[in-house]
């Protein structure tokens, strides 16, 4: 199977597609402190609900400064619907407060540094280093683990694992774009059930891995 057909094709469909709304943002602008608080608004979260959220935050708060002068209740309200709002609001402003504290106001460009803040994984550091400082990461999430494990790239349990196991055979041209693409490709085609395979770019090189019913 060659990989970088697969990804060239779905690179060209790319556009087609609706963009991520963490990538749409990052676009928009490039600020590491907005991709981080809004990659924590996106989780369990709809790209709806996160942009909306995200966009009232910030017209309230746009630095980890400004976040701190909000009280935890004020920020669940600003965020809500978003899942487990309350556990973000505080997870935001403790971030906020290490934020100023220890790196003057500034959001970590170092993987192991991004890990020491409150409820930040793999996936949100990552995505921070490629859509905020625009530096090599490959961010994982649900839809680029299903998708590599259904086209039969790795075998794997869980996204921290695709990520070490792509590290060594994704070419690193394509670390900062593969969580871009597979995010649009997932939600518009290569869904969790019964993905649109007539629709695929890819189909016919694809081993549907997992795969019990597709359209």
């Amino acid at each position: 199977m060659d990989m970088t057909e697969i990804l060239e094709r779905i690179r060209e469909k790319y556009l087609e597609w609706k963009k991520p709304v963490v990538t749409e943002m990052a676009q928009r602008r490039r600020d590491p402190f907005r991709v981080l608080i809004s990659c924590i608004l996106s989780l369990r979260t709809k790209d709806e609900v996160t942009k909306e959220a995200s966009k009232r935050l910030f017209e309230a708060a746009s630095t980890p400064e400004e976040m701190l002068k909000l009280s935890e209740e004020e920020i669940a309200k600003l965020i809500y619907p978003v899942g487990f709002y309350n556990t973000k609001a505080k997870n935001i402003k403790e971030i906020c407060r290490t934020l100023v504290e220890k790196y003057n106001g500034r959001v970590p460009d170092t993987m192991d540094e991004l890990l020491k803040l409150k409820g930040v994984g793999r996936k949100t550091a990552n995505l921070v280093l490629v859509e905020g400082y625009d530096k090599p990461g490959i961010c994982v999430d649900t839809h680029v683990h299903r998708i590599c494990n259904r086209l039969g790239w790795v075998q794997t349990k869980t996204p921290e694992e695709t990520e070490r196991e792509l590290r060594k055979i994704l070419p690193r041209k394509y670390w900062k774009e593969i969580n871009r693409w597979f995010v649009a490709f997932g939600k518009t085609i290569c869904r969790p059930i019964s993905p649109l395979c007539s629709k695929c770019p890819v189909e016919e090189l694809c081993p549907k891995i997992g795969v019990e019913k597709h359209r």
